[in-house]
């Protein structure tokens, strides 16, 4: 007797509008409006630098998962792929790190929209913050990925509009010199406090991993491909603006930042962005550009919510989680997935009422070392994918295979070894570990279980036939 919940199909309602702006909302969020106050502090204007050795990495990254989702574009991604192309348990967990991922990210963007709302109220608890935008977003999510990508598209341009207003804004005010009596372009604020790399080469290296956090997200590309109407064209395009789009929204941005205002002075309590247009005296500026960076934050929040209903779903059709997640409503919507994933995200309110001050950062580390594993296992899933197929049929290839593999492989082996050194990320590390031994475990289990089973249907399958 068949118990399975009857259920629908992922629908392709994402147009190409939305998976271009889905891809750039990923990738901005709080990691660059709130996370690089701390970044900044521990590089100072070499800022620069660090996003753009961070930002080719992470260009070649996509570029792997482009070549494969172009080739193969199914909802659960580099899950899929991992699957597929390297084996069961390489899939299983990059599916559920995945998850895993974004539950985190979800949590430290709802933290940081709990400090973005101390500009108006400063006495508003985090928690409190946290829960309402929870329960916003949760709800559009359970519509269909349509809402969603409507949701998402206008979210993503607000942020891309304000971005480019900010960065002319402030290009206007270092050149009118605005601050300095003599009217001079302030270009000295560059390397007149220490220096431009004032903390030295370390500062750069350990800068590196917040950098990275930053960038988390950008890996969306690959899980919208299931639902869009035409990937072969949409996903090269919004792959192949990664790189212009971190050189403009990044690292101009932040050029911006460190050039009009003196980069000791920039605060860790609050969005630098939104501190340093206040403090010029630009209050104006700075209340529309706290209005964007908490649309920023629910943009992230609202893209992993996506992502994890997506990713949950992708491994219940494998056979790597509960049946019950594959359930799609009628409109498109994984709602079991997404319900899971939501619920976990709500201890984030629980977190900030018992510890608010210490609970970003410790998010962020947690995220980051996830998102370390993702990276990695999108890099290896490729190589693999290369030595299965042949090249001469793919429509999108990596640039530079396999030299930029092992390049990338190394430098974020590099941000591993940045995060063991530094004893706030630390245990971040050891919660990664204990995580995948988690899964390994889970993993295990799951294949007892199916072998019991098996056995058991087949006995089913001869009594009934």
């Amino acid at each position: 007797m068949d118990t399975e919940l009857p259920t629908h199909e992922l629908h392709r309602n994402l147009k190409n509008r939305h998976i271009q702006l889905i891809a750039l909302g990923g990738a901005i969020g709080t990691g660059l409006f709130y996370g690089s106050a701390t970044t900044i502090k521990l590089v100072g204007p070499g800022i620069i630098v660090s996003y753009l050795l961070g930002g080719i990495v992470i260009f070649l990254i996509m570029r792997a998962l482009g070549e494969m989702a172009v080739d193969e574009p199914v909802s659960g991604s580099f899950s899929h792929y991992a699957y597929r192309y390297w084996g069961d348990f390489p899939g299983f967990l990059a599916g559920w790190n995945y998850w895993f991922n974004y539950i985190i990210v979800g949590m430290a963007e709802l933290t940081a929209v709990g400090a973005y709302m101390h500009f108006w109220w400063p006495g508003l608890p985090v928690w409190i913050s946290a829960f309402i935008f929870w329960v916003l977003i949760t709800l559009v999510n359970l519509v269909n990925v349509k809402a969603f990508g409507e949701f998402e598209f206008w979210f993503a341009l607000i942020k891309v509009v304000a971005i480019i207003a900010m960065i002319v804004l402030g290009i206007v005010l270092i050149f009118m010199g605005f601050g300095h009596t003599t009217g001079t372009p302030m270009f000295s604020n560059l390397w007149i406090h220490g220096g431009f790399f004032p903390n030295g080469i370390s500062g750069l290296l350990f800068s590196l991993v917040i950098v990275m956090f930053s960038f988390g997200g950008t890996e969306l590309i690959g899980i919208t491909a299931g639902e869009a109407d035409n990937p072969s064209r949409s996903i090269p395009k919004a792959v192949n603006q990664v790189m212009w789009r971190i050189l403009i929204f990044y690292i101009g941005s932040l050029a911006v930042i460190v050039t009009l205002y003196p980069w000791n002075k920039i605060g860790t309590t609050g969005s630098p962005f939104v501190e340093i247009f206040s403090n010029v005296g630009i209050p104006a500026a700075a209340f529309i550009l706290n209005i964007v960076v908490i649309t920023a934050a629910m943009s992230t929040f609202n893209s992993g919510l996506y992502s994890n209903g997506r990713m949950l779903y992708g491994l219940a059709k494998q056979g790597n989680a509960p049946r019950f997640f594959a359930y799609v409503s009628k409109p498109g919507a994984p709602i079991v997935g997404i319900l899971f994933s939501s619920a976990l995200v709500f201890l984030t309110v629980l977190i900030n009422y018992v510890a608010p001050k210490s609970a970003f950062l410790y998010l962020v580390s947690v995220a980051t070392a996830a998102l370390i594993i993702n990276w990695v296992m999108i890099l290896i899933a490729h190589v693999k994918f290369r030595q299965q197929k042949d090249v001469s049929v793919l429509k999108f290839r990596m640039p530079g295979f396999p030299l930029t593999s092992y390049v990338s492989l190394a430098f974020l082996a590099l941000v591993v070894v940045m995060m063991a050194i530094m004893p706030e990320m630390r245990l971040a590390l050891y919660i990664g570990l204990i995580w995948m031994v988690i899964l390994y475990i889970a993993y295990k289990i799951k294949n007892s279980i199916e072998k019991k089973s098996m056995g058991s249907g087949q006995a089913d399958h001869r009594t009934i036939h």
